[in-house]
């Protein structure tokens, strides 16, 4: 087992080998398996040509109502022109229960707010699946959990298809050609050389409002061009970095609608970049969108709702352009009367995440009156403590601050505070049953990549872990429990750390409640640090942390998605350890050792080396607490009866959120049950004669 000794920049803090009396493997243990959960539903998998296809067909349709108020009036012009030369066709064989037939809503319930809807510029819409019902990119990975692993790769999407150079560094992509944006603008290659250009690659614009928009995301050194209006080509240093591909997908490659966006970019205009983030507020209705539906109501700390947009660009084997659904609510309230709203069937649609909320939902959707299902998949839902690791400036650390990162860096105090974690209560302290599972760190269990044998896993041990805080001279000099850092350290003040979460969901403030009190037998003295999501959001990406009790992303399940955050492979690609003041990362060795793994596992297509780099990578992360696993356990979504098309095993997190998973474009209400949910019917966004808002 590797160990490394690092200096913790103060004489009385220099990393002392007492523990080396206990031996390494007495530390570790057996790590218990996930109890089996009966509940979980499994996907039936397909090739992605099962899926869809892009050809033209000899006829299109919409609804009724679309032709006789808008088309045959010269509002619109006929559904084949406003469709592209080949559009997106979804095949039927697909759907789960066929083709689809108009109308009705999907109600949504969310927690966010829209801060307006610059997403490239870093606005969040609120979140709950906004941003994906008006966004699309150039690849797609929601629907990918039902596609056959060995023929695994993003799904085309606005590029329809693309070709690698003989050495692999090139990589020309075909957009899809005569699509159009919501106002009927065109979409071609200028939209992505613009959120390129002048987004991606301006470092004053804010990244996309998950902070993935970054230029690390796409290589470094990566370059980008547009060879005509339907033609993109990008270079790469590495050979067929086909990882990329997943980058392409939501949420970091969405291009917006140049000819609106860049008038109010201060490259061409006298704005701000403030100014520029902040152009299209919420109350900015009928912003032109390449997704199927456009905002056209906004009433703040109530309702947005979305129309079906005129010009989407996909339809089924009928040529009926999609979507089959005509409005989107999204009420604005929390995220946890998301739950009891659509479990109520008062909303249609949640992500059950909240652990807390499922024997109860589980008890209610038994009832044969009860209007939700219940569809649980993969236990893809995974808690870490995650500490600062920058040691040179990110986040512009005050002294204590610094004291604190030092000892982030050091493995004793890392192993101290995992063998500190009781994981089986935490977890029972969420729900009891089958849910949880033990989650020691790194990959989950149950995914692609995931090797137990490679798991290095210790086990709550109170007496060791102090022992090794003992061992770092991290003692209680003033006896007021709370241990003291060495007199010329930070002052020898009691080792407080700031530990950083979400209200915006319980189960985040119960984790870090429960982290909270399982510190005070160590004598850390943990301060909450409790933000809204946006707010939280921003101080992470900004580096103003100590600690942080967050939900991990789609890189610890899928692996092949986001990799790049895997490691610190950047200066700004990683969560918790980005470049500081100067723009260098200061790795320690083993963080050296895991980006050089996550640079192999990037630039090989061979699936038997790629097992066996992530299986070196879960041995040297979970043996050095990279993060502090917290628990792992499975989500749930729930979904009214009365809607369609909805897949088996759709997971609500695996390669994208359930939004996207369950292809919403294609979900359809049968005609005997739809309901009268519409406040804008008949209307289209922004369409001259249109009786809905302007």
């Amino acid at each position: 087992m590797r160990k490394h000794i690092y200096a913790l920049g103060g004489a009385g803090l220099l990393l002392s080998v007492s523990m080396s009396a206990m031996p390494a493997q007495e530390m570790t243990g057996e790590l218990p398996d996930p109890p089996e959960f009966s509940a979980q539903s499994e996907p039936n998998f397909v090739s992605i040509s099962d899926i869809l296809e892009y050809k033209a067909l000899p006829e299109y349709n919409e609804p009724d109502w679309v032709t006789s108020k808008y088309v045959d009036a010269g509002a619109l012009p006929p559904v084949a022109e406003r469709l592209p030369k080949e559009p997106l066709v979804y095949k039927a064989a697909n759907m789960p229960d066929g083709i689809g037939v108009y109308g009705d809503t999907m109600r949504h319930v969310i927690g966010g707010r829209p801060e307006g809807w610059n997403y490239i510029g870093g606005q969040s819409q609120g979140w709950g699946g906004i941003d994906i019902g008006l966004s699309e990119c150039l690849t797609r990975t929601g629907p990918l959990f039902m596609v056959k692993a060995d023929e695994l790769e993003p799904m085309p999407n606005l590029a329809k298809s693309w070709e690698w150079s003989e050495d692999g560094k090139e990589l020309t992509m075909h957009l899809i050609e005569g699509a159009k944006w919501s106002d009927g603008d065109p979409f071609d290659s200028e939209d992505v050389m613009f959120y390129w250009e002048d987004n991606v690659q301006d470092p004053n614009v804010s990244a996309v409002p998950s902070g993935t928009g970054t230029p690390e995301r796409f290589g470094t050194g990566t370059k980008l061009e547009a060879i005509d209006a339907y033609t993109i080509k990008w270079t790469f240093e590495e050979s067929f970095p086909t990882q990329y591909l997943y980058a392409m997908a939501y949420d970091s490659f969405c291009p917006g609608p140049s000819h609106i966006l860049k008038p109010e970019h201060p490259k061409y205009s006298d704005n701000s970049y403030e100014q520029y983030k902040n152009a299209f507020p919420p109350e900015y209705l009928n912003i032109p969108v390449m997704g199927a539906w456009v905002p056209v109501e906004y009433r703040p700390d109530d309702i947005i709702v979305m129309r079906r947009n005129p010009y989407y660009w996909k339809v089924d084997e009928q040529g009926n352009q999609l979507p089959y659904l005509n409005e989107m609510h999204y009420r604005l309230s929390t995220w946890a009367d998301r739950d009891v709203q659509a479990v109520a069937g008062s909303g249609d649609f949640s992500n059950l995440e909240q652990a807390e909320s499922y024997v109860e939902a589980l008890r209610r959707s038994a009832d044969d009156s009860a209007p939700a299902r219940l569809q649980f998949g993969a236990r893809t839902i995974g808690y870490a403590l995650r500490m600062n690791m920058s040691g040179n400036g990110w986040g512009e650390p005050d002294a204590r601050e610094q004291a604190v990162r030092e000892l982030n860096r050091n493995l004793d105090f890392r192993k101290a505070v995992t063998m500190a974690v009781d994981r089986q209560r935490l977890g029972e302290s969420l729900v009891r049953g089958p849910f949880t599972a033990i989650y020691p760190g790194g990959l989950y269990a149950g995914t692609t990549y995931y090797d137990k044998d490679s798991t290095v896993y210790y086990p709550y041990n109170m007496d060791a872990a102090n022992e090794l805080l003992d061992g770092l001279g991290l003692m209680d000099t003033d006896g007021n429990g709370v241990r003291n850092f060495p007199a010329d350290t930070a002052g020898g003040a009691d080792v407080e750390i700031t530990l950083l979460a979400n209200t915006d969901y319980a189960t985040d403030t119960n984790l870090a409640e429960g982290v909270i009190a399982m510190m005070e037998p160590l004598g850390l003295r943990v301060i909450a640090n409790f933000q809204t999501g946006t707010a939280r959001d921003d101080m992470a990406q900004s580096g103003q942390f100590d600690w942080t009790v967050e939900r991990q992303g789609s890189e610890m399940v899928a692996v092949v998605q986001n990799t790049t955050m895997l490691a610190p492979t950047g200066p700004r690609t990683h969560p918790f350890h980005k470049a500081g003041s100067d723009g260098t990362l200061d790795l320690l060795p083993f963080e050296q050792e895991l980006t050089d793994i996550v640079n192999a596992f990037i630039s090989t297509s061979d699936n038997a080396e790629r097992a066996e780099l992530m299986k070196q990578y879960q041995q040297i992360f979970t043996e050095n607490v990279y993060s502090v696993g917290l628990t792992q356990y499975p989500g749930a979504l729930i979904i009214n009866k009365r809607f369609a098309n909805i897949p088996a095993g759709a997971p609500i997190f695996m390669f994208n959120w359930a939004e996207d998973n369950i292809i919403r474009e294609r979900v359809y209400v049968p005609e005997d049950q739809q309901g009268d949910y519409e406040l804008h019917p008949e209307t289209l966004p922004g369409a001259p004669g249109s009786d809905g808002p302007a």
